[in-house]
């Protein structure tokens, strides 16, 4: 082992580490590239944990996202979710849904028929108590809300 240098004998400073220090001379080639541990064993006998069927992430919200993703502007011909309309979904404890959406403008043709076919789209899911829609208008709805794959039907990227 190499003798600590004057900078590690300064009290209060901990001891460097040597590259030295980390190797075993006893151990041979082989023995170094032969596999010690399996780290992942814990990791792959792990079964996946419940998921709970609201919250975020849960299979509710997942399956009322899946449902908003039916419904096209009839101006554009692309899913609201993607457009970008779509703020939020939100489950509660009670399976109650809550959508916060935009439209692309306050005076858009669909602005009284949109939000009640959103509610009624929501509330048809599965395991879905009650849905409420919030509209919102801000903020402003804007071409970058838009996913990828919607800018790509439309031409835009």
């Amino acid at each position: 082992m190499a003798a600590p240098s004057p900078a590690d004998t300064i009290v209060g400073k901990p001891p460097r580490a040597r590259v030295a220090d980390a190797v075993d001379p006893d151990e041979t080639a082989g023995a170094k590239l032969e596999r010690k541990r399996d780290y992942l064993e814990g990791f792959l006998a792990k079964k996946p944990e419940e998921e709970g069927a609201s919250g975020a992430g849960g299979k509710l919200q997942q399956a009322v996202v899946d449902a908003l993703k039916e419904i096209y502007d009839p101006e554009i011909p692309v899913n609201i979710y993607d457009l970008g309309l779509i703020y939020g979904v939100e489950v509660d404890d009670d399976c109650d849904v809550t959508v916060i959406m935009t439209l692309t403008t306050p005076h858009c043709p669909v602005a009284e028929s949109m939000p009640g076919e959103v509610e009624l789209r929501a509330a048809s899911v599965p395991g879905v108590r009650d849905a409420e829609v919030n509209l919102v208008w801000d903020p402003p709805w804007g071409p970058e809300k838009m996913t990828d794959e919607a800018r790509l039907e439309l031409g835009m990227l």
